[in-house]
């Protein structure tokens, strides 16, 4: 039976927990942050999680 390879791109950007969701880390909290403010900076320390239609349709991808 032929199975569907892994989008090795999306797989090394998206991680999935064990609840089912995707997550990713969020852009822009690297270097050339003095315009941000430390709110801005702080959020993006954070995991992103997927919307339920774009995770539902990429968790066959991964």
């Amino acid at each position: 039976m032929p199975k569907q390879k892994t989008h090795k791109a999306s797989s090394k950007v998206l991680k999935k927990k064990k609840n089912g969701s995707l997550t990713y880390k969020k852009s822009g909290g690297n270097h050339k942050t003095a315009k941000d403010t430390s709110k801005q900076i702080r959020q993006r320390r954070k995991q992103g999680t997927l919307a339920k239609g774009e995770a539902s349709r990429l968790k066959t991808v991964i």
